[in-house]
Order: C-alpha cells, then structure tokens, then sequence
C-alpha cells in the first residue's frame, strides 16, 4: 500500500477536529505555530547513542570514515586492523552493544539534575541500527540485536515521570542501506527506501512512543520531494496523536536547513551573531570532537562547565534553546566526566534559572565595554549575567533605563544592591557584593522597574 494511502485510512481513525489544517506544502507548514512548551524550555540534553558506541573511535561516523568515505579515512583502517580479526565487519560490533548496565532511572535522574526540560536521543542514526523494535529494521535493532531491550521505550518512561519533555533523533538516509543506494543510483527517481522503510518506520516511531519533538538528520543528499516530508508533517500536525504538541526542526531535504520546519537548527553548533528572526536551536557537544562516544577522549578536549554556561547564555540571549550532547558507552553508562558537566549546568540553573526558562531576549543582548554582559528579559524584569568575574566592585550597565521604582539584586542574594543613574536617559552604575564562588563563573543581576 502506498504510504500516503495507508496515512490516510489509518489518519481517518484517529482524526480529530481542529480549526486548522495544515496542506503538504511548506507555506502551510511553516505558517504552524511551534508550540509553547519549546520555547520556554529553553534547555535539553542530547543523547548520541548506538553501535557505533562500541568501537567509539573517531566519532559516531565511523563506519562511514572505515568502509565508506573513499578513500578510507586511514586512522579508522589501522584501528580495525590492528584491534579486530580479519573479515570482522560492521555488522559484528552489534552483538557487543550490551547496554548491561543501563538503568534509565538513573540517567533521567541526571537528566532532570542538569535542569534540562527536554531529551533528544537518537532512535536511528545514519548506521541504520534502531534503539526499539522497529518491524522495518529486522535484526538491525536493539530488540533483535545487542541489548535485547526497547531503548527508546524503557527512557522515554522514565524521562517522563520526572515531568521532562521526550524527543526522538531519527536520520532520514542510511549509508548502506541497498534500497537507499538503489533510489541514490537511480537519481532519486525512485522511492522504494522511503516508502518502505522510512516512512512507515517513522510514522511506526511517532504512534508508539508520541515523542513531542521529531530532530530529523540526514536529509542533505535529497530533496524534500523524494523524503515526501511535506506529506509526513502534514500527517504529523493534522492527525498524529501529538499534532498538539509535537516539534519539529528544519532537517528535510536538501535546501531546508535554515528555510523549513518547525524551528531552525541551521548547522552543528550554528552560533549566530544577532536575535535570527525564527526560533532556533544551538545543538552541541560536551566532547568537542565526536557526537558518539569514544574510548580515547581526553579532558583537553571537553567542553569545561564555564564555556558551558557562557555558550548557554549567549544562545537564550539571542533567542535559541540549547541542546548539550553526551555520547554514553555501549555499557549504558554516562561517562562521569560528563556527569559532572551536567550537574554543574543543574547547579548554576538552581540560583539562575529564572532567568532562562521562559525568558526572552531583551532590547539590547550584549553590552560589550569594559567587562561583557548578556540581557533577557521576563515581563517587566531585565537580566543582566556576567559570564566572567568583573574586574571591579563597581558594575556600569548602559543600555537599562532606570526609574524611581528601579531595584536591583544579585539571583541567590535577595538583598537590594546599591546603585545610581549614570544619566537620566539611561545607564546605572551598581556597587556589586562578594560574588559567591561558583564553579561556572557566572552570575546573574535581576533589573526591575526599567527599560
């Protein structure tokens, strides 16, 4: 049955009444209004995880660099040779993705310690290999293969009786499946891939696991068109049992990255330099080098927890969420370095956090003089944080316009701080307190009653 048949019988059932409806084209699409709870979230952990955890070498594109890419990235070509027996393939790393002890308790815990609102993890990435049962991957999955256990299912319950949001990361091509190459040989003409492994898998995913957001990859190699992604979005808005609550990002097909979807991601690690004029979404890694997990990392190549938080800051200022990565090992656990950086987020966001969730990005989103801040704003209040420790006790600010009603504090410290108009247009100078020690040097002012 074609997909878009099968959509619509199955579509009818569920269908609900709305006022709108949403048509398969990206005019429509994009006219969606995201909802809510994305933006005010304002924080999520990213979750790389796979087979390609278990040789965590190079990145999670390893099979790519080893057996696909050409020519060969060497490094990976010595590294099978000189570790593994010969003939040994891709495919023999699955049975050794154990997860033995994951415990998704445990991980949902410091999920919810870091002050995260969402979790993304990957469902599928470009290897093909499924964290739940899909009954489109046979024997390419955790249920069948390796763990022996719905990954997707056994996180997304307990991530979600902690009150955080559940997405799911689900790559659109596949490196070495035949009927992707097929379709890719024949120009993107045909459409035998899609229409019988990704859109069924992907409509399969959305009805069993609800996810409230959808961060599609892998879609640069094709149009839109061949993906049929106008036609699944129009399914996922207008009749999918979240059509409510489900967000989406900008990854379906060639040429949407930064044009389509629901917010935009742009690129890895995109780091604007101004308030874009649509939502968006800064996606980076707590490991510089590698989404995926790898054996070799060392600390010099981590992100440290005040790069973390001055790289937060500047995202929310200038209006995007943040989505910080971790590559967990094929045992299941969350390396304790990257532990640390996230609890150390949770920390900073228990004192601060008020002026991130729910914020806004203010008139003015730096203030770059003598010492650097960054502005949002909540209502009536302003923010102002120094993402380093001032130089001085006395802190000029020179874009907040002050009135009688002005009255400034240190988040953590209720007590109102000294201060005074620079001019009566604008700017006021504050006689800062002892800055409390804080392991992500950063603290925060709370501005009421200006402008």
């Amino acid at each position: 049955m074609h997909f878009s048949v099968a959509i619509f019988l199955i579509g009818s059932v569920l269908l609900t009444q709305t006022d709108a409806r949403y048509t398969a084209d990206w005019k429509s699409l994009d006219a969606r209004p995201l909802p809510s709870w994305y933006d005010e979230a304002k924080f999520g952990i990213f979750v790389h995880w796979g087979v390609f955890s278990v040789p965590g070498f190079g990145s999670e594109w390893f099979w790519w660099h080893w057996q696909g890419q050409q020519p060969p990235d060497q490094k990976c070509v010595r590294y099978m040779t000189e570790n593994y027996p010969p003939g040994f393939s891709y495919a023999d790393f699955a049975p050794q993705f154990h997860a033995q002890f994951f415990n998704p308790e445990d991980w949902a815990d410091i999920f919810q310690a870091s002050g995260a609102k969402y979790v993304v993890l990957t469902a599928k990435h470009h290897e093909g290999f499924t964290n739940w049962g899909s009954p489109n991957s046979w024997n390419w999955n955790s249920v069948d293969n390796g763990p022996h256990r719905d990954l997707v299912g056994d996180l997304g319950n307990a991530v979600r009786n902690r009150s955080l949001h559940y997405g799911l990361y689900n790559s659109l091509y596949e490196w070495f499946n035949p009927l992707y190459l097929s379709d890719k040989k024949n120009g993107f003409k045909t459409q035998e891939f899609v229409l019988h492994k990704l859109l069924p898998e992907l409509y399969n995913m959305v009805v069993r696991y609800k996810p409230e957001l959808i961060w599609s990859d892998g879609d640069w190699e094709a149009p839109d068109s061949y993906w049929n992604s106008t036609e699944f979005l129009a399914w996922l808005y207008n009749d999918s049992p979240v059509k409510d609550t489900i967000v989406t990002n900008d990854r379906w097909g060639a040429g949407c990255s930064c044009q389509h979807g629901g917010y935009y991601n742009c690129a890895d690690k995109f780091t604007p330099g101004e308030v874009p004029k649509h939502k968006w979404e800064k996606c980076t890694s707590v490991d510089l080098q590698s989404w995926g997990y790898r054996r070799n990392m060392k600390i010099v190549e981590l992100m440290d927890l005040p790069d973390i938080i001055e790289d937060l800051v500047r995202t929310v200022a200038l209006g995007g969420n943040y989505l910080l990565n971790v590559g967990p090992t094929p045992d299941g656990m969350i390396p304790p370095l990257f532990e640390e950086r996230l609890r150390g987020v949770g920390t900073w966001l228990d004192v601060n956090g008020e002026a991130i969730y729910g914020s806004s990005p203010w008139r003015v989103q730096r203030q770059n003089k003598t010492d650097t801040f960054w502005f949002t704003s909540k209502g009536s209040t302003v923010y102002a944080f120094m993402t380093t420790k001032p130089k001085r006790v006395i802190l000029t600010l020179y874009a907040p316009k002050t009135s009688d009603n002005t009255n400034v504090t240190l988040l953590g410290n209720p007590c109102p701080l000294t201060w005074f108009p620079i001019t009566a247009d604008a700017g006021l100078v504050v006689a800062l307190p002892e800055l409390p020690f804080t392991p992500g040097q950063a603290w925060t002012l709370r501005l009421d009653g200006v402008l």
